[in-house]
């Protein structure tokens, strides 16, 4: 008997991977945007009704309480 020797099946070729690449004026951009957006919630959240207060009265202040309480600030 002969030996021959087995050659495997080549595996097909895998497709290149395009990797997306992002400008980064634009996701610049998208950075300050949603930074002053936290900013601003971040604001809201921890005010308290004093001299920083945007609007007048004590209804931000109700909106936000449970959010204050589970960020650590105080109010009560």
């Amino acid at each position: 008997m002969s030996q021959s020797a087995a050659t495997p099946l080549a595996a097909p070729a895998a497709p290149a991977v395009q990797v997306p690449v992002v400008p980064l004026l634009q996701l610049g951009t998208w950075v300050v945007f949603f930074g002053l957006l936290a900013m601003l919630a971040i604001f809201f959240v921890s005010a308290d009704q004093g001299a920083l207060s945007l609007p007048a009265g004590n209804a931000v202040h109700e909106w936000v309480h449970d959010a204050r309480h589970l960020l650590g600030y105080p109010c009560h």
